[in-house]
């Protein structure tokens, strides 16, 4: 039997948020098929919790109050509250509901949110890395690099799309090459173990850079990822390599969650980084590590690879959530709070 979405409708307007370990954007929906008003991008550090980021950029700025709140977030989603990976904030639905007069309060991980976009974007909204575009239909997957390395799965069954969201971006990153077994010595680890996101985020793109260069007993000079790409622009050797080596270990990483989801409708990279290294990305070695999973090389290459290039991609999936539930399978239950 089919079970599409725990909601069948949801009490307009809303009030949409993403929220990332650096940037929290916000939007509000008047009705379903109203058209969607954006509100100012802020920085996560500005505002001691996400109250204040509320009340001060939405909520004082709009005549409309909101009945519904649907958050996608940067972290696993909490029974009571949700502490972000990356940032300060801890979001505590009842709370909300209470501080500003909610009906309902539903909470997704950002990447779940992601998935949820999938089939609603268009071929502007993406920027092919190898032969073609995804096609619209065919397990899907979303990755993307950003503070942190998020991932999600998307399947469709039961004539909807079934977001399948998880933690991808922390699984066990291994040295495969000759070269890797020279840097990984050198790499910073936040724990015990290289992780996905140890190296393929903002600041592992600097932990590989400064791996790089002891590696090749070198004194790094570049503090940012922006310095990192801005050198390899201009011709440091270190930074290029740093981005080559930051594309193969994405690509990767994304094949391997391409070859577990069989993920023939496509795989999508995300995030604020992906856009800004598309270049390095279309290069080859981004392809040539996600297709590089022995002995099924030829199945690797039939699934498309592109970049989301649509400003706030997350903010459209919750949005197609909100206009058409039942398009979905989302189980709510531990994540749907009411007044």
């Amino acid at each position: 039997m089919s079970r599409h979405s725990d909601l069948q409708a949801l009490p307009f307007p809303v009030l949409f948020a993403d929220i990332g370990g650096t940037n929290a954007r916000f939007a509000v929906l008047s009705d379903a098929h109203a058209t969607l008003r954006h509100f100012d991008t802020v920085a996560t550090r500005d505002y001691p919790n996400i109250d204040e980021a509320l009340a001060e950029t939405v909520i004082d700025r709009t005549a409309l109050r909101p009945r519904s709140l649907m958050f996608a977030l940067a972290g696993p989603i909490g029974p009571e509250q949700t502490q972000l990976t990356n940032c300060p904030w801890v979001v505590a639905p009842k709370r909300l509901i209470e501080a500003f007069d909610l009906d309902h309060v539903i909470l997704f991980n950002d990447f779940e949110a992601l998935a949820l976009a999938l089939p609603g974007l268009v071929d502007d909204d993406l920027t092919p890395i190898g032969d073609g575009l995804p096609p619209h239909d065919g397990t899907k997957v979303v990755i993307g690099p950003g503070t942190g390395l998020g991932a999600a799965g998307l399947v469709h069954a039961a004539h909807m799309w079934v977001p399948v969201p998880g933690e991808g971006g922390h699984i066990d990153l291994a040295p495969v090459t000759a070269r890797d077994l020279k840097i990984w010595p050198h790499i910073e680890r936040p724990g015990e173990r290289v992780s996905g996101e140890t190296l393929i985020c903002g600041s592992g793109m600097l932990r590989l850079y400064r791996a790089i260069c002891a590696a090749d007993g070198l004194e790094p000079v570049l503090e940012s990822p922006a310095d990192v790409t801005a050198a390899a622009d201009d011709g440091d050797q270190s930074a290029r390599e740093t981005l080559d080596l930051f594309a193969e270990h994405l690509g990767r990483v994304a094949g391997n969650l391409a070859i577990t989801f069989l993920a023939k409708g496509g795989v999508y990279l995300a995030g604020g980084i992906a856009p800004r290294i598309a270049d390095v990305l279309a290069s080859g070695r981004f392809r040539a590590a996600f297709e590089d999973k022995q002995p099924h090389e030829a199945l690797m290459a039939e699934m498309a690879t592109a970049v989301i290039v649509h400003d706030r991609p997350a903010l459209a999936g919750l949005v197609d959530f909100a206009r058409t539930p039942t398009r979905f399978g989302v189980h709510l239950e531990g994540r749907h709070w009411t007044r």
